[in-house]
């Protein structure tokens, strides 16, 4: 195995695949260079004298400055490298379009086919609280439901998604509340949904309805605990026997991987990301594309310094303006805030080998593949469009995955470098950059692309992750979901009352 890897032939850095020692010399691409310093796994090593000020490039694209000059075989990291971003920037549409053909036959997955012609991949019921009074309740009618759960045959699981919101807001933070929680009622992968309202909280029952909209009123229901004479818990717990009534005889079939919604999500980054984990969701993003299926990548703010990139593949110029909105209107946020736009790389990120936020985005963006961009999603907007979808969020891990789930995603793929248990309220995949993070947290990660640097075949590892996918859409349970690691957040910008 090499020790360093030239990622694109313009590059002046390589990176380390495993801790390098000083003094240490290697051949790269017929140079000669003795590692002057310890080059830690994911760190950039220089390979020529690159001047004070001089662009470092990665990806072949800089990825910032220098802030001294570093010597050829010297270690380049987050002490000696500045971002060359700026704030609000005007763009130009430069289409740059590639059609991804199909290079395999139509594929199928078994999953759960609802009244409104929709497909998913979990049978469960969920229980929503419109506000954060009722989480207790929730969480007791859980408890008490899974005792009869058996009795259910066609139901998987029971889910209460406690959350702290629904009163005590204003103007976007309200919204955004209503919209998410009424995005999860519509989610394909539940079997049915018990609503538990409180009645005096902001986000009243009635109008709460109204946004919902059409349901399946054998699947749906609502309840408003305030109303209920006596036990609500008993109350709650004869609805949901109702909606498990409803979904006990539900099965699996077959169902086009073209109906499938998958979320793509990077958080704990490293030096491999965008070696590794992040261009197989590319690869794996441009296969389902190309069968007809859906993919979303947000976390916006990991797209600064990537942007054009994105903005080249919008599939028109109405797209494209969208997605100038999409990055400038995020950029404005932490402006309003009086927070530095690209302070993004977090200690953990930094300690991984990731420097800048150029660096960080280039990496990140890589899950997107090379697919025509095909809509631009504001935060809470459900999916209507097939292809690569870019979705208005934060990078916060929860968050973002939240957002991707609530527009439809019946899955998310999460790469991550450093490791994370948490879940969605879809299934949170865990996909390793490095083998290292693989064979310590056998109970996070769900599949290893660090098997790349490693020796395996592209070509075997992105059979193997497709596999892996399709096992998941029909039934096998991520690590999130065998540790009961089911979560929601909300985006949070305004004032608490």
């Amino acid at each position: 195995m090499a020790e360093f890897i030239k990622i694109n032939p313009a590059d002046n850095v390589a990176v380390a695949i495993k801790d390098v020692e000083a003094g240490c010399g290697f051949d790269i691409d017929g140079v000669k260079i003795t590692a002057l310093v310890g080059i830690p796994a994911g760190h950039k090593m220089a390979l020529k004298d690159i001047a004070e000020g001089e662009d470092v490039v990665k990806y072949g694209f800089p990825i910032g400055h220098l802030l001294q000059a570093v010597p050829q075989g010297g270690l380049i990291d987050h002490s000696v490298l500045k971002t060359n971003l700026e704030g609000l920037l005007e763009y130009s549409y430069q289409p740059d379009l590639t059609e991804i053909a199909p290079t395999a036959a139509p594929a199928t997955f078994k999953g759960y086919r609802r009244a409104d012609g929709r497909a998913g991949i979990r049978n469960e019921l969920w229980i929503i609280p419109t506000v954060g009074c009722v989480n207790g309740v929730v969480q007791n009618i859980q408890k008490r439901f899974e005792t009869e759960l058996e009795a259910y045959p066609g139901v998987e699981k029971v889910i209460a998604f406690p959350h702290n919101y629904g009163c005590s807001q204003l103007g976007d933070d309200h919204e955004n509340t209503r919209k998410i929680l009424a995005d999860m009622v519509h989610h394909p992968n539940a079997a049915g949904v018990l609503v538990v309202a409180l009645g005096c909280e902001n986000n009243q029952l009635g109008a709460f309805k109204e946004l919902v909209g059409e349901v399946d009123e054998t699947r749906v229901k609502f309840m408003e605990s305030q109303k209920i004479k006596g036990d609500e818990v008993e109350y709650g717990l004869g609805l949901l026997r109702e909606i498990a009534q409803a979904a006990k005889d539900d099965v699996r079939e077959d169902v086009p991987v073209s109906e499938l919604k998958v979320g793509l999500k990077c958080g704990g980054s490293d030096g491999f990301s965008g070696i590794t984990a992040n261009p197989l969701l590319g690869r794996f993003s441009d296969w389902i594309v190309a069968q007809g299926g859906t993919t979303v990548l947000t976390e916006v703010p990991e797209m600064f310094g990537a942007e054009t990139i994105l903005m080249s593949r919008c599939q028109d110029e109405a797209t494209f303006d969208k997605t100038v909105h999409l990055i400038n209107d995020f950029k404005a946020y932490f402006m309003k805030n009086d927070q530095p736009v690209y302070e993004n790389p977090s200690p953990g990120n930094k300690a991984g080998g990731i420097s800048t936020l150029e660096e960080k985005s280039l990496g990140c963006t890589q899950k997107s593949g090379n697919s025509i961009v095909r809509d631009v999603l504001l935060y809470g907007d459900r999916l209507k469009t097939k292809g690569l979808n870019l979705l208005s969020a934060p990078g916060n891990d929860l968050v973002a995955s939240t957002a991707l789930a609530a527009a439809g995603c019946q899955i998310v793929l999460f790469t991550t470098g450093r490791g994370t248990p948490f879940g969605t309220f879809v299934p949170t995949a865990k996909i390793s950059t490095n083998s290292t993070l693989a064979d310590s947290k056998p109970l996070w990660i769900d599949f290893n692309a660090g098997a790349i640097v490693d020796g395996t075949s592209v070509e075997e590892v992105d059979k193997d992750f497709v596999d892996f996918v399709l096992r998941v859409a029909s039934g096998d349970h991520t690590n999130n979901e065998k540790s009961g690691y089911s979560e929601i957040a909300i985006f949070k910008s305004g004032v608490t009352l």
